[in-house]
């Protein structure tokens, strides 16, 4: 079992609100410390973050001889220094500042990363989540922890994963409350339309929405996550604002290295292919776009089938005319595409199938009548395989 995004919105502040720890769980650029951030801007929460696997014994807090005059160091230039070696980090006094000046406000205390720290320092870290406490200091009430850890082989479900993780300990296991996070294109599209994600991006992702976050074992090559996918966005703004001819050198290349070879070479494809300015009216009455469909990459053909699909009225596929383009544009498209766009007229059942059904019932040689026949061979394929 998972949660999304939304359902973790609500799940994380349940927990806090209970005073447990949440664990959120989940395969690195998921959107995990995104998520921390939201929940703290709702919670009214001021975040404090340490990034455990960058952290080494003794980061936290050691013990250090009472400061003294002569502990200082005064510079012309730069300020006041304390000449010391070991004490409280920065971040842990900041949150007691914070938590002395605002008594009744809640703090978040994010522990990212916690697995991917070694034993050591877990082992540092579990007076901290397990009494509150760092050396003689206690955490103040208003402090509440939430820890995040990329999954590893010995959890439910990531048995092939393979982070460099240091197995939790078990204390810690039974003193949080593991919350497993998934992705939900759905979700992040609804974000991205707010977000300022690039356009190109969000029509990308609503024609392949099993892309945004991609997980093979067998692949060793970068692979697609959200966190991914926002740089891939901020990369194409400034790759637009380039001559035609450079962004056709350079386009497969920059989004392979966020998306990996095979996503990213077809993420190019689609980029480039806009110049084409290939549109659904365009295809039904013109006979030079429908050329240029041809030579269109696959996410554009499956785009533009779907966007057909959902506007049947201009030229309906229960007309010979309408059925015939169709048929002859669903024929480049690959096994794949064709099998998601017919699912796409399955869900039509009152605005496409029926008609058609109607219409093939009169004449069952016509061009209609074999674009049923095409579809449900389509529709079925997967049953027979």
């Amino acid at each position: 079992m998972a949660l999304t995004y939304q359902q973790l919105l609500t799940a994380v502040p349940l927990v806090l609100r209970a005073g447990n720890v949440p664990n959120i769980v989940g395969d690195a650029g998921i959107g995990k410390s995104a998520l921390v951030k939201d929940v703290a801007d709702r919670l009214g929460a001021q975040l404090f973050t340490t990034v455990v696997s960058l952290s080494e014994k003794g980061d936290l807090a050691i013990p250090v001889p009472p400061l003294t005059n002569d502990s200082f160091v005064e510079t012309q230039r730069y300020g006041r220094l304390a000449n010391v070696q070991f004490g409280y980090s920065e971040t842990l006094i900041r949150i007691i500042k914070d938590a002395e000046a605002h008594p009744e406000a809640p703090i978040i205390w994010f522990l990212d990363e916690f697995n991917r720290g070694t034993a050591a320092v877990q082992s540092e870290l579990m007076n901290l989540v397990l009494q509150r406490r760092i050396n003689a200091l206690r955490l103040p009430d208003t402090v509440m922890i939430v820890i995040a850890e990329n999954p590893d082989s010995t959890m439910a479900g990531f048995d092939d994963r393979e982070y460099a993780v240091a197995t939790a300990d078990a204390a810690i296991k039974d003193r949080t409350v593991r919350l497993v996070m998934t992705t939900s294109t759905a979700e992040w599209l609804d974000w991205a339309r707010t977000a300022g994600i690039n356009q190109l991006v969000i029509n990308y992702l609503t024609t392949y929405p099993e892309r945004l976050a991609v997980h093979d074992p067998d692949n060793l090559d970068l692979q697609p996550t959200p966190r991914a996918w926002e740089r891939v966005s901020n990369n194409l703004n400034q790759l637009q604002q380039l001559p035609p001819a450079t962004q056709q050198e350079l386009a497969a290349d920059l989004f392979s290295g966020d998306l990996g070879n095979e996503v990213g070479v077809s993420f190019a494809q689609f980029v480039l292919a806009q110049g084409k300015q290939l549109t659904l009216e365009a295809i039904q009455a013109k006979p030079t776009s429908r050329e240029n469909f041809a030579g269109a990459d696959e996410a554009t053909k499956v785009r533009l089938l779907r966007e057909w699909v959902m506007d049947d009225e201009r030229a309906p596929l229960s007309k010979a005319a309408g059925a015939s383009t169709f048929s002859a544009l669903l024929d480049q498209v690959s096994p794949d595409g064709q099998f998601a766009i017919a699912q796409s007229i399955g869900d039509q059942l009152d605005q496409i199938i029926q008609p058609m059904y109607e219409a093939a019932k009169e004449d069952s040689v016509g061009a209609v009548a074999k674009l049923y026949r095409r579809l449900a061979e389509i529709a079925t394929r997967g049953d027979r395989n």
